[in-house]
């Protein structure tokens, strides 16, 4: 079983950073021997949760006769949505946990080890990590999840909002609604509840790593506004968002599963959902990149003081460098060419200049644009099958030349 270590005292470093290491799931999954304490067992984990939630539905579709039914019937291996769902989406959510963790373990220590936390907040930093590994550890959070499943995912926004209105594999329209299938029975009650569970899951997740952000946020920190990542010695945190891609790539593919069913089949034309896959997009910069914006203010402040600061001493260096190399009437005592006074002016522009471009937010323009990459690269296909072939070729040319 996963426990939380004491808080560490104030010289201590922080025990390792990770959400995914914990939680009622972590630990049953611990004594099934589908997971270890470190995330390994990962290939054993992917197989045994898609034969569990996709396999059934294999092989009922082909007892049933859905397997390869032709004509009004949506057949289950044309539901490009639920094959994407379990042979993609779902492996990657379950990789994305290891990867998450991989990338996270030294994220509170990297905060120590840089000097970044005050000796007198230590203690305050070492709350905020147990706190976030309290909240990790928790049992009734999933217990909460698998509720809401139940309750919501599958009552209410499949059975209601997300089921196709029309003849599939899993389901026939009626009088009375959707009559399902014994395909389409273990598919609603069983694989959907297994997939919005560790989708609700990761969720979880990111609300704590947000609230541990928001927190390490109200310390006030040791920022450097001459250091060289131009965020104060807080670019390790760049890391961590490239920690939650896989998250976003299995969100894309996600939507693009759905859509390429409301496409193909329901005759609904690409550019309809435009603004739902701008809001996905959207969505996911607001989860994912959202949170590095409580270092916002501290940036603000770190970079004023430092423009002030480094200003001023620029201000008085090169006046005294004037007065020795310009105003001393020509006359030198030592020679300009290789002088440490051209030398320590040059460092100093270079350090006014890294302040002035201090960033407000401590991730890259080059790590947010892998976030939004990340998530629509998996409608690219669709984009591609939607797109005239004359205006896809002309488009290609014109890129080439």
């Amino acid at each position: 079983m996963t426990q939380t270590s004491p808080t560490p005292g104030a010289g201590e470093t922080p025990p390792p950073f990770s959400l995914a290491q914990g939680g009622l799931c972590h630990r049953l999954l611990c004594r099934l021997r589908l997971s270890d304490e470190n995330l390994g067992l990962l290939r054993r984990r992917i197989v045994f949760f898609t034969l569990l939630c996709w396999l059934p539905l294999l092989l009922l579709t082909t007892l049933e006769g859905t397997l390869l039914e032709k004509g009004s019937t949506i057949n289950f291996l044309q539901d490009l949505e639920v094959n994407a769902r379990f042979l993609v989406c779902l492996p990657l959510l379950l990789w994305a946990e290891r990867f998450m963790h991989q990338h996270m373990r030294s994220v509170a220590h990297e905060f120590v080890e840089c000097d970044l936390v005050p000796e007198r907040a230590l203690a305050r930093f070492h709350r905020s990590v147990r706190s976030a590994m309290q909240w990790r550890d928790t049992a009734w959070p999933e217990g909460v999840i698998v509720a809401m499943v139940y309750g919501i995912g599958v009552f209410v926004v499949w059975n209601h909002l997300l089921a196709l209105d029309t003849p599939t594999w899993y389901a026939k329209p009626g009088a009375g609604g959707l009559s399902f299938t014994r395909a389409g029975q273990w598919y609603s009650y069983l694989s959907i509840p297994v997939f919005q569970f560790f989708l609700c899951r990761w969720l979880w997740r990111l609300l704590i790593w947000a609230r541990f952000l928001w927190q390490v946020s109200r310390i006030r920190l040791s920022l450097v506004p001459t250091h060289p990542d131009r965020v104060g010695g807080l670019g390790f945190l760049n890391i961590t968002l490239h920690a939650f891609l896989p998250f976003a790539l299995a969100i894309g593919t996600l939507l693009a599963g759905h859509l390429a069913d409301e496409v193909l089949f329901q005759g609904e034309a690409l550019m309809t959902f435009k603004y739902g896959i701008l809001s996905m997009v959207a969505t996911m910069l607001v989860v994912l990149v959202g949170p590095f914006l409580f270092f916002g203010p501290q940036l603000y402040q770190a970079r004023r003081a430092g423009i002030r600061e480094y200003g001023a001493l620029a201000h008085n260096y090169t006046r005294n460098f004037e007065a020795k190399w310009l105003r001393s009437g020509g006359r030198m005592d030592k020679p300009f060419l290789g002088s440490e006074d051209v030398r320590s002016l040059a460092d100093l522009g270079r350090s006014v200049d890294v302040v002035d471009g201090m960033r407000l937010i401590p991730v890259t323009r080059e790590s947010i644009l892998l976030v939004v990459l990340s998530s629509i690269a998996p409608l690219a296909p669709l984009l591609v099958s939607a797109m005239p072939t004359d205006s896809l070729v002309d488009r290609l040319v014109g890129l080439m030349f």
